[in-house]
């Protein structure tokens, strides 16, 4: 039996080393050593001045505001609250038993003077050091966005003109409120969000969109941009592409998503940067209910006249209206009084005014969109993406405090964002491609084993459908669905 410890605690510490409490295989030690976040004391050396009060040094801020999300902490002030008793955030952020601890506004100031180039760099680095462990593949991605809740309540939304009024009547009335159009609701205490629902899921808040794009070949994510929640997100696919190409250094061959970006502009996209496209086509989600009426298919097209022929013989003309070209159609329309007494009127509309044709433009483009995003691969893909990018953002809002916002504004979101992927991808790095880097002969290792039960896998693939494959659901009296291989 050892002798009891006595109380007492000692008066004096000797060769006290953090560095020696931290395990090897500590997930902040090998960030430590992957990340450099000396590029952020360069990147904001001209926001400081000669004179005045010394303020923290960057690194240790950007490390902070690193751990704030990495490790999902309740607030900034709870952040300053545990920090002196985590021996291995002290030793991450380069301190020891003994430094002072600094004030949680050190975070909010240096948010406001560094802007969000600085955390968008942070991320691009995050990206690169992906790239080079070999965890991008870089020509296919998946795309998609969430709404993030603002942080503002239901009880701060009022009518925007109410609040219009009111802060131009004190003449805090901003630029960027004069020049964008009036919204009939805002948020008292966040006027950058948008007040939006979800679809089914409850009353309108105050919310961001946070739109981004996922490699994939293991899930790291490549490009992230936010926008007020009614931005819808078919609109940023060209970004995501070129915020892709921008920070991985490969071009898009293939981009997937789910049928709300299966819209004709991006389907000219795709065309225009010879991308295929595996994206949704947006008819497949929509309702089947209703009368079943002819389609654009079943009008005959006369390139030579440039007008369409109704199933009745008529002649649908081209309408020259700049409202329908800006939209990216071309209308046709039929002759007043001719649909009225045609006979399978029922059959072709119920519109007074008779039958209009609205085709869009560069329809070979479109059309050949369509055929891919219907193929047998297409489909397949958007199958991987249900749980590739579906999951990204899953694990965004259980370890990163995804799903609302810590600060107010569209910039400070912005910086969020670039945080929360930053901590996906090095979790990513470190558990994935650690190995790959530290190890040698892996990757001819694994291209070994690949080679050699590459042909054996239609084999086992034919046999789990037949559910008589040794690691198939049916062999171990399982439900369907439970067994991933």
């Amino acid at each position: 039996m050892g002798p009891k410890r006595e109380d007492e605690g000692k008066l004096f510490y000797y060769g006290v080393k953090l560095g020696k409490r931290i395990p090897d295989d500590h997930i902040l030690r090998r960030i430590e050593e992957l990340v450099d976040f000396g590029l952020v004391r360069k990147r904001v050396a001209e926001s400081y001045g000669r004179n005045g009060h010394v303020s923290e040094d960057p690194i240790v801020i950007v490390k902070m505001m690193f751990l704030l999300f990495f490790e999902d902490v309740k607030s900034e002030r709870e952040l300053m609250r545990t920090l002196p008793m985590r021996l291995d955030w002290l030793w991450f952020l380069g301190m020891d038993l003994e430094s002072e601890i600094p004030d949680h506004s050190v975070l909010s100031k240096a948010r406001k003077r560094w802007g969000k180039a600085v955390f968008e760099e942070l991320f691009s680095e995050v990206v690169r050091l992906c790239v080079e462990a070999g965890l991008v593949g870089g020509g296919k991605i998946h795309v998609d966005g969430s709404l993030v809740d603002a942080d503002a309540s239901r009880d701060s939304v009022t009518r925007a003109e109410v609040r219009r009024v009111y802060r131009e009547t004190e003449g805090k009335l901003t630029e960027l409120e004069v020049e964008k159009p009036a919204r009939k609701w805002v948020s008292r205490t966040d006027s950058e969000a948008t007040v939006m629902g979800r679809r089914g899921k409850g009353a309108s808040r105050p919310r961001y969109k946070h739109h981004r794009a996922v490699d994939d070949a293991v899930g790291v994510i490549t490009a992230v941009k936010t926008t007020r929640a009614d931005v819808a997100e078919p609109h940023e696919v060209e970004a995501l592409i070129e915020g892709h190409e921008a920070s991985t250094g490969a071009l898009v061959t293939t981009v997937v998503g789910d049928c709300q970006y299966g819209t004709h502009e991006n389907y000219r996209l795709c065309a225009r940067k010879q991308i295929r496209c595996h994206l949704g086509d947006v008819k497949s989600g929509q309702s089947k209910s209703g009368p079943k009426h002819f389609t654009r298919e079943d009008f005959q097209y006369d390139p030579v006249e440039d007008v369409y022929r109704c199933p009745g013989g008529e002649v649908l003309v081209r309408s020259w209206r700049k409202s329908v070209a800006k939209e990216g159609y071309a209308e046709y329309r039929m002759r007043a009084g001719v649909c009225p007494n045609c006979p399978i009127k029922e059959q072709c509309t119920t519109s007074k005014h008779g039958r209009r044709l609205k085709v869009p433009l560069d329809l070979e483009w479109v059309e050949q969109g369509r055929r891919e995003s219907l193929s047998r691969a297409g489909y397949r893909d958007r199958r991987r993406r249900k749980y590739l990018i579906e999951g990204s953002f899953g694990d965004a809002t259980r370890c990163h405090h995804f799903k609302r916002t810590r600060w107010r504004g569209l910039e400070k979101q912005s910086i969020q964002d670039c945080l929360i992927a930053a901590c996906q991808n090095l979790r990513i790095l470190c558990s994935k491609g650690w190995y790959l880097r530290t190890q040698e002969g892996v990757g001819v290792a694994q291209s070994g084993l690949k080679t050699l039960f590459s042909p054996l896998l239609p084999l086992f693939r034919r046999l789990i459908r037949a559910g008589t494959a040794p690691f198939s659901s049916q062999a171990h009296h399982r439900p369907t669905g439970h067994l991933t291989v």
